[in-house]
């Protein structure tokens, strides 16, 4: 409700730029960045759209976090992120690890995982101290079918590049989505798909 009233509504090919990304977690490493999400994407695909279409320079900007002290984790024991992670399928093996980068507490990050660079408690304000990269555009090979059904935005930017290069994108796998990213489309804006030669910024 807050962005609705005080923010300012932009088009997909508006020209700005972002220097600052506040993102929700459940769990986050102050060692390395990574985070556990609620396990829906919508802020790994509203990096990938707004590094895609150059609003955002993946290696300027600041990704924050705010979340209680209980949440920060280092890999000191393995529950409850470890099961937390399983659940989601991201500790399965084969599941798209990002290439080139490392293991974290909650299993090997996938390509699009956007980590944080400052973790914000009530007590206290971390500065990761060996962040992992960042990703850049879209990561369309992972991006589900019933995903893209959902967003309208990347509908539109799909069909936008698909014109410009004269061939068709790739397609993620089939998923069943949780039942939050089912209700009659959020209009968010988040999720990847590898841009490839389809990527911009």
């Amino acid at each position: 409700k807050g962005a609705a009233q005080y923010g300012k509504s932009v088009t997909l090919y508006e020209s700005y730029n972002v220097d600052l990304v506040v993102v929700g977690s459940t769990a986050v490493c102050p060692k390395t960045g990574a985070r556990v999400g609620k396990g829906e994407g919508f802020a790994e695909l509203e990096w990938g759209i707004l590094s895609q279409q150059g609003n955002l320079d993946v290696a300027k900007v600041l990704v924050v976090t705010t979340v209680h002290d209980c949440q920060v984790f280092d890999g000191g024991m393995e529950e409850p992120w470890a099961s937390l992670m399983k659940e989601r399928g991201d500790g399965e093996e084969g599941a798209g690890e990002r290439r080139g980068t490392r293991d974290t507490p909650f299993g090997p990050l996938t390509e699009h995982d956007v980590p944080v660079d400052i973790i914000v408690t009530p007590t206290r304000i971390i500065r990761v101290s060996d962040p992992l990269p960042k990703p850049s555009g879209v990561y369309w090979d992972l991006l589900s079918p019933q995903k893209l059904a959902q967003i309208k935005v990347l509908r539109e930017l799909k069909k936008k590049l698909e014109e410009e290069l004269g061939e068709e994108l790739p397609s993620g796998p089939e998923e069943v989505l949780p039942p939050i990213a089912e209700r009659g489309g959020r209009g968010r804006g988040g999720g990847r798909g590898r841009g490839g030669r389809g990527r911009g910024g």
